[in-house]
């Protein structure tokens, strides 16, 4: 069954039910949001939207990004998340990749990538919108009221979704690509991801299967990889505002009584600097997108008693991978970063790179061959009990004499000291020797002088930094707020 047909049977099912709550407040029924999908289905198709065309989605979560996606999946299209502030150099490579029939986008971002002042006014914020309405597209969606610099023709998304709503004449094809979701990549090659219905459903499956859902349950995300398993489950998604200060969302996580709730990280501890203590009615705690640091697993585990606190591993080709509680993390005395059980398959090459595959691996890369093996780029083994240990990235290697010092094989025993928040490795090239500098940079309270005493008897001899800075914080970049070694390694070298 396709990933639209079984929200639109659980939305039948359950009309009247408040399906999604969102950032300023507003109520969506199930009743109202499958009757606004069909209808976008429905004007789109009208429209001239064929099986496989590509649409350029530049809409900020919303319950109109979210109606508008589905309508796009259900009309046969494919959401293409192409980030139009990546740059105008790597949008205009992915675009050429991607090659889009449509453009959705809000009316304000092309009333901003169209006219001057609104343009260099963004420019000196450091971001620079492509023209969306001079892309060659032919077909546009625009979303909120008209403005100066929305192309000519723009369907509105309004007029779409108060449109007629037949019910559609099959079920869809749950092996047609989805969703195509940009990861990395050069101009020359940028890499993009196909996930089809049938992975995306997969992988919501498997989402389910460790963090139950249901009716009453009420989750607290702007994460669509979550609202989506919980509106299939006819529990309530709650969107909070963009932008949304840490203690909005402690406070919403209260209001609208939570039962779940997913947080990066670096985002969960600002939350809880802001209040300390969550709701006593939350039940599952899912941190995703970056390592979660002992420091943070504790802190949670102390703000919210009561909950399950959960560490999801996952990449946007297959997730999720595996999810570990927050007591196994902690209780794990060996190298390396516990990850769970794992929810696919897995092997470990010869060289002790992690494969995975599973129904909720991505078709592949757009204009690749199909995958039937995804290449992870993390090093790992299998514990006794045939659970997952992650070792680091293999791209992360620094090189010491003949000794290969893979840095996510420490960094979780050194942040699980006390008075150190997090830790990280990174290696700063010796000109003359062709070797690596290995610095250790931490946050937290630890003296640099004592953690280096301390450090003999938690990791391998050469493994050992040359120096340790600390910082009052790691470089981040990206939504998912992931450390940036670059970065850290500019802090690394001016720190000298």
């Amino acid at each position: 069954m396709t990933l639209v047909r079984r929200l639109l049977d659980q939305a039948a099912e359950t009309p009247g039910a408040v399906a999604l709550v969102a950032g300023d407040g507003r109520e969506l029924t199930y009743g109202e949001l499958r009757r606004q999908v069909l209808a976008v289905r429905h004007g789109l198709v009208t429209a001239g939207m064929e099986p496989g065309d590509g649409v350029l989605f530049s809409v900020r979560p919303s319950p109109e990004s979210l109606v508008l996606a589905l309508g796009v999946v259900a009309a046969g299209g494919v959401v293409v998340f192409a980030d139009p502030g990546a740059g105008p150099e790597m949008f205009a490579a992915r675009l050429r990749l991607a090659r889009p029939r449509w453009s959705a986008a809000e009316s304000l971002l092309y009333a901003g990538s169209r006219l001057g002042p609104v343009r260099a006014y963004a420019r000196r914020r450091g971001l620079l919108l492509p023209d969306l309405a001079a892309l060659g597209i032919p077909h546009h969606v625009h979303v909120g009221r008209w403005l100066p610099g929305v192309p000519r023709g723009a369907l509105p998304f309004a007029r779409l979704a108060r449109g007629a709503a037949p019910e559609p004449p099959g079920d869809g094809d749950a092996g047609a690509p989805a969703a195509v979701i940009f990861t990395s990549g050069t101009t020359e090659k940028p890499r993009a991801v196909v996930h089809t219905q049938g992975s995306l459903s997969a992988a919501l499956d498997l989402f389910r299967e460790r963090l139950p859902l249901g009716p009453g349950d009420v989750v607290h995300t702007d994460q669509l990889m979550l609202g989506l398993p919980t509106l299939i489950s006819g529990a309530r998604w709650s969107m909070p505002p963009l932008s949304c200060p840490p203690g909005d969302f402690a406070r919403l996580l209260e209001e609208r009584g939570a039962t779940h709730t997913f947080c990066v990280p670096v985002h969960l501890a600002e939350v809880l600097d802001a209040r300390p203590r969550l709701p006593e009615g939350l039940r599952y705690v899912l941190l995703g997108a970056a390592p979660a640091p002992a420091a943070i697993l504790r802190r949670a585990l102390d703000a919210a008693p009561s909950a399950e606190v959960l560490s999801v591993y996952a990449m946007t080709e297959i997730l999720p991978v595996a999810i570990a509680s927050a007591q196994e993390k902690l209780g794990h005395s060996g190298e390396g970063d516990f990850l769970g059980a794992p929810l696919v398959a897995t092997s470990i090459a010869a060289d002790g790179e992690l494969l995975l595959s599973g129904p909720n691996l991505c078709r592949g890369y757009l204009g690749d061959p199909p995958l039937a093996e995804l290449p992870t780029g993390d090093l790992a083994r299998h514990d006794a009990a045939g659970r997952l240990v992650l070792l680091g990235r293999k791209k992360d290697m620094l090189i010491r004499g003949e000794f290969n010092l893979y840095p996510g094989l420490y960094e979780p025993a050194i942040a699980a000291l006390d008075g150190v928040a997090e830790a990280a490795i990174v290696g700063v090239p010796d000109p003359a020797t062709g070797d690596e500098e290995v610095v250790l940079a931490i946050t937290g309270t630890a003296d640099p002088d004592r953690l280096r005493a301390r450090l003999p008897g938690v990791i391998d001899h050469d493994a050992l930094p040359d120096r340790i800075v600390v910082l009052p914080e790691l470089p981040r970049s990206g939504r998912g707020r992931k450390l940036d070694r670059d970065r850290l390694r500019e802090h690394a070298r001016e720190a000298r």
